[in-house]
Order: C-alpha cells, then sequence, then structure tokens
C-alpha cells in the first residue's frame, strides 16, 4: 500500500495552488449565491448537502440544454455565481462570471472536473468553507480566437487527433457511458484511416498529429495523471505529436514522456501565447471537453489573473 501510495499520490499528499490569494465576499449563510446545478451531471447529493450549509443561497437545478440560459440570468442578480456540473458547464459559468465581473464558485458535479480538482476543491465541504470565509483567488484564462470564432479555456484546447476523440466519445456516452466511451473513441480515432493536420508554426509548415496547449503547466506526479499546481503562472503548456508513420504509437509515447520533451516524434515548450497559421476550415478544436470548427489562423493567449474563484485555503 505504501509502495502504491509513493506511486500514485492521492491529492491529500499534493499541494494545491493557493495564489494569489484575493478578497471576496464572506457568504455566512449563502445569501447573495445563486448555484446553477446541470442536472445531467448526477451528483444531486453534492447539491443538497451544499443547499443544507448554505440554507440562504438560491439553488437554480436545471437540464443541459438550459444551462447557458440559466447562468446568465443567475449572474445579473448574483453576488456570486455557483455552477455545478463538468469541464464544459464550468467553462460556460467562467465565460459569463467574466462578462458580468461576479466571483465563481465551482462545485464539482462531472465526470473528470479537472479545473475544480486542480483549484483545490474536491466536495461540497471545500466550497461551502472557502464561501463562509471568503477565501478565493485569482486565476488565469486561456482564450483562442480563429476568425468570428472565439472562445476560453480554463483546462486545455488542442487540434488534430484529440478534437476527434472527443467528438467519437460524447457520440457514445450516452449509450455506454463516459469511461468505456473514452476508451471506444480512441480506439476507433486510432484505427482510422487520417492524415496528419497541417499547421504553419514560425513560418514552417508542419504536419501534426496533435497540438495540445494547456492553461498553465501540466506536471506528472508519480504515475498519475498530469495536474497543475499554479493556475495563475501566466502560460500555455504546449505540446505537439509530429505527424509521420504509426501515431498511436507517437501519441503512446509523448503520453509516457515528460513535461518538458524534445524528439522526432514530439515535443514541449510553454510560452505567453501562440499563433498557428494555415489551418484548414472546418478543422476540429477541442476545449475544456467541447468541439468547434476553426479555419485558418488560429491564436491562443492568456488573460493573467481575470477570474475570480472560491476556493479553501489550505491549512497553516
Amino acid at each position: 500500500a505504501y509502495a502504491v501510495r509513493g506511486l500514485v499520490p492521492t491529492r491529500d499528499q499534493l499541494t494545491a495552488p493557493a495564489r494569489p490569494r484575493v478578497e471576496a465576499p464572506a457568504l455566512p449563510d449563502g445569501a447573495g449565491l445563486v448555484m446553477v446545478a446541470n442536472t445531467g451531471a448526477g451528483t444531486p447529493e453534492r447539491v443538497r448537502a451544499l443547499a443544507d450549509a448554505l440554507p440562504a443561497a438560491e439553488l437554480v437545478e436545471c437540464e443541459p440544454a438550459d444551462i447557458r440560459q440559466e447562468l446568465e440570468k443567475a449572474a445579473a442578480r448574483a453576488t456570486v455565481l455557483g455552477v455545478c456540473g463538468g469541464d464544459g458547464t464550468v467553462n460556460t459559468a467562467a465565460e459569463i462570471a467574466l462578462r458580468h465581473d461576479v466571483p465563481l464558485a465551482v462545485l464539482p458535479g462531472g465526470t473528470l472536473n479537472h479545473f475544480a480538482h486542480d483549484l483545490g476543491v474536491e466536495g461540497d465541504h471545500d466550497l461551502v468553507r472557502a464561501l463562509q470565509q471568503g477565501e478565493a483567488v485569482k486565476v488565469d484564462v486561456g482564450r483562442f480566437v480563429s476568425g468570428a470564432q472565439e472562445g476560453i479555456f480554463l483546462n486545455t484546447c488542442s487540434l488534430g487527433i484529440y478534437p476527434e476523440l472527443v467528438r467519437e466519445r460524447e457520440n457514445w456516452s450516452k449509450v455506454i457511458g463516459s469511461w468505456p466511451a473514452g476508451v471506444l473513441g480512441a480506439l476507433r480515432v486510432l484505427r482510422a484511416d487520417h492524415h496528419p493536420l497541417r499547421a504553419e508554426l514560425n513560418g514552417r509548415t508542419h504536419p501534426l498529429w496533435l497540438l495540445f496547449a494547456g492553461n498553465g503547466t501540466y506536471h506528472r506526479v508519480g504515475l498519475a495523471p498530469a495536474r497543475r499546481f499554479d493556475l495563475a503562472d501566466g502560460r500555455l503548456d504546449v505540446r505537439v505529436v509530429h505527424g509521420g508513420r504509426h501515431p498511436a504509437v507517437r501519441l503512446l509515447a509523448a503520453a509516457f514522456a515528460g513535461p518538458l520533451t524534445r524528439s522526432p516524434a514530439h515535443a514541449a515548450v510553454r510560452v505567453g501565447h501562440l499563433t498557428i497559421d494555415g489551418v484548414d476550415p472546418g478543422t476540429l478544436l477541442a476545449y475544456d471537453g467541447e468541439v468547434t470548427e476553426v479555419s485558418d489562423r488560429v491564436t491562443l493567449r492568456k488573460s493573467r489573473e481575470a477570474l475570480t474563484v472560491y476556493r479553501p485555503q489550505p491549512a497553516g
């Protein structure tokens, strides 16, 4: 058990990001919080526990199709905008919170919950404590622009094979569940006859199987999946898997490699912004689990410390 704990650390062994701290309204009984919960997330017990701890908070439960509309209405009357759902729902809430200039309270309610967990909010107890004490931080927000298409990302943005995997996963998840759909999607994408994405970086055209940009630097801990320790470092964690034969082998090699590697198959760099030229119209781009189409030039950049988010301060 101790050996496995060393290889795959639990989150209580890891230091969660806690900077830069910022003043935020303290809500001892929840008055001023409007929490919008995605009923498709399937975690009603967390929402009920938060409502019991913060009886003056307003709770709005809605179907996935109504999330944006309800978040817009909530932000217009809230002191603090709350959201319960997965990373895609949180992305929508963050974009609305930025426009309305209100703090965001995130209750993890999806399958992966990368942003909430990297933030240090594992469940309702963490969020309740942060709201009651007024504990919050500023975090960076990633942005992408391509022609008239633009959006934000709190976790990752990618071009190449990964957006196709996301689309396959979404097609199958309602039938067989999220995790099996992810495995099936990966198998289908890697077995298909794909051609690498061709993109121009720094004036040179490169064939790429994958271009990944993380909002903040991702680190690997033991054999555990990568996570972020600092959500306000001002950097995009850019990784590419070069085009060539055997994409599955190249992708697996990149997955097992360290955070900053350079080889004929893959490379990584940390930058403040990135411009990708020569992207074909209709190319898929994935951001925080959502998929859209882009064309020609894609620009990725960071908005430094743009979003105020509640998170409990570590003890001591």
